[in-house]
């Protein structure tokens, strides 16, 4: 049974060693990633209603809400929970497009390695170009593959912070 469940962490420490350093700099996007993702959805599914509920009762308690100032003050609280929701966004906005470039410039240093193996040798012999192949293809695929799983999450939340923006405003009724 361990050595089912060790099958996952085995592949990832094999491919962290083929592919280079060029890899772990990949993994550790990877990491910082998916810590932003898993915040971002605890902040939506938990924070984010005591915020709007704070937010709202100060609101409610105004006994004036036509004045010009009353409606800056509506807009300002609205601008604050849509700045605590876009929070971190920004970084997994670079991260997501930046894994497949760290990933070609492992390709480009893989590529470097075949090339100073078949000059030092004087032949294109394939087993010396086997390695940096092998590590151009590894960073490749593994800046892909991370860059993929981020798509979906920076699209859901860019989506989510609108959507709840436009809820935030009809609830702040004047």
């Amino acid at each position: 049974m361990l050595d089912i469940l060790s099958v996952p962490y085995n592949a990832l420490h094999e491919m962290r060693n083929l592919g280079g350093p060029v890899v772990n700099w990949i993994f550790l996007a990877c990491v910082l990633m998916w810590s932003i993702v898993l915040e971002r959805y605890w902040y939506f599914s938990h924070a984010l209603k005591g915020d709007v509920a704070q937010a709202l009762a100060k609101w409610q308690a105004r006994t004036n809400k036509f004045s010009w100032s009353s409606r800056q003050i509506r807009a300002a609280m609205i601008s604050r929970l849509n700045a605590a929701m876009s929070s971190r966004l920004g970084v997994l906005r670079v991260l997501v497009p930046m894994c497949p470039l760290l990933g070609l410039l492992g390709t480009v240093s893989g590529m470097l390695d075949v090339f100073d193996a078949m000059a030092a040798r004087g032949s294109a012999d394939a087993r010396s170009m086997a390695n940096g192949v092998s590590e151009a293809m590894i960073c490749t695929l593994t800046g892909l593959a991370v860059s993929i799983t981020g798509l979906y999450p920076v699209y859901y939340f860019r989506r989510r912070v609108r959507t709840e923006t436009e809820v935030l405003a009809d609830k702040f009724s004047f």
